[in-house]
């Protein structure tokens, strides 16, 4: 058991860094193939070329910033590497570049409105694809109960909304999604609420889920080991007067993580439904029934992330509006890669200030 738990542990973020790639692409495969026959791109040069090339580039770029700032230590210690951190930026500009000539260079007089059309198609399907799902591993980065909840919450709203507006559903909430009714909108929102709640206090129990994924380059693997933040540990909070009563106590512990959990969980009811109703009309503006048909009676992958896309960008605004502050590990990381007379320049700062502060004690002058 111990072993099986330890590959648990090891292989489960390398499959969802993995798995989130491989949903990223598939649904950029779906909304260029929209394009491509909505429009009629059958003679367009290039164009599914330079869709994939684009596609390759906005990847290249974004997953080199998270390995710049997350493997740092790694890359220190590989100097084929270190040249391609350093100009990361250039080069991708580069490479950017060298698709914008090769558009440049493939337009045709009977096609010019056509093939800005796709261009732009292009790009705003890597808007949407890419750089959400960039923000989805910025969350897993951040510890993964900030990747499980939002996502099992926005699972639950679908099911529950769902089920209470089969059985209770009388009021049509939108005309873009007739089936849509305020009864499982309403019934949505509350048991979305209750279910984020607790199961943001099961999983705030456990280091591995709370605690920022790490790359360790001693061991090679990532790592999730630390002191639990004050977000993840029991606080005790006086209960409201007017739900002393009901709760029969004046006080209740908890997680501070839970009360962030009913924002994640509010969002992911009362917002989130809103990226749902976005492709909705998506799909009615261009008279089909679902992106694609890789899940038999569920239509495409994207049919199916319409509404986490848009949850992972409230996610990860939410974290650096309100939670996330300095992280002394990835400024660890950073000083590393410094040369020794930078670091040293740092050192004596650091030391003069906490001098100041009086938390060092001034050296003795003899």
């Amino acid at each position: 058991p111990r072993r099986l738990t330890f590959l648990f542990l090891y292989i489960l973020p390398h499959y969802l860094l993995m798995r989130v790639l491989s949903i990223q692409v598939k649904c950029f495969h779906e909304i260029i193939t929209i394009g491509y026959r909505v429009y009629h791109s059958y003679e367009l040069p290039w164009f599914r070329t330079l869709s994939w090339y684009f596609l390759l580039c906005v990847n290249y770029f974004f997953y080199g910033e998270t390995v710049a700032d997350y493997f740092a230590t790694f890359v220190q210690r590989r100097e084929q590497l270190q040249f391609l951190i350093r100009y990361h930026r250039f080069i991708s500009f580069t490479l950017y570049l060298t698709g914008f000539c090769m558009f440049v260079l493939s337009l045709v007089k009977r096609h010019y409105r056509l093939q800005f059309y796709m261009f732009a198609w292009t790009h705003v399907t890597l808007l949407i694809t890419v750089t959400q799902s960039h923000l989805v591993i910025q969350n897993l980065f951040e510890g993964m109960i900030w990747f499980l909840v939002p996502i099992s919450s926005v699972i639950c709203n679908d099911i529950t909304a769902y089920i209470f507006g089969f059985f209770f559903g009388r009021t049509p909430l939108i005309k873009l999604s007739p089936k849509k009714t305020w009864e499982g909108f309403i019934g949505g929102f509350f048991s979305t609420v209750a279910f984020g709640f607790i199961f943001a206090y099961l999983l705030a129990q456990y280091e591995y889920f709370v605690c920022p994924v790490e790359y360790n380059s001693e061991t090679n693997r990532f790592v999730t080991e630390c002191a639990p933040s004050e977000l993840f540990q029991i606080q005790n909070y006086s209960v409201p007067p007017f739900l002393q009563d009901v709760l029969g106590r004046e006080t209740v512990n908890m997680y501070p993580f839970q009360m962030h959990s009913i924002a994640l969980s509010t969002f992911a009811s009362l917002i989130g439904p809103f990226g749902g109703f976005f492709a909705s009309g998506f799909k009615r503006a261009f008279k089909i029934k679902d992106f694609a048909d890789t899940i038999p009676g569920h239509g495409g992958i994207m049919d199916r992330f319409d509404c986490q896309y848009l949850m992972a960008t409230f996610v990860h605004v939410y974290i650096t509006s309100f939670i996330r502050g300095p992280n002394p590990s990835k400024l660890l990381q950073q000083l590393l890669v410094l040369q020794p007379e930078q670091q040293l320049n740092v050192y004596k700062t650091l030391k003069s200030h906490l001098t100041e502060k009086g938390i060092l004690q001034p050296p003795l002058r003899g």
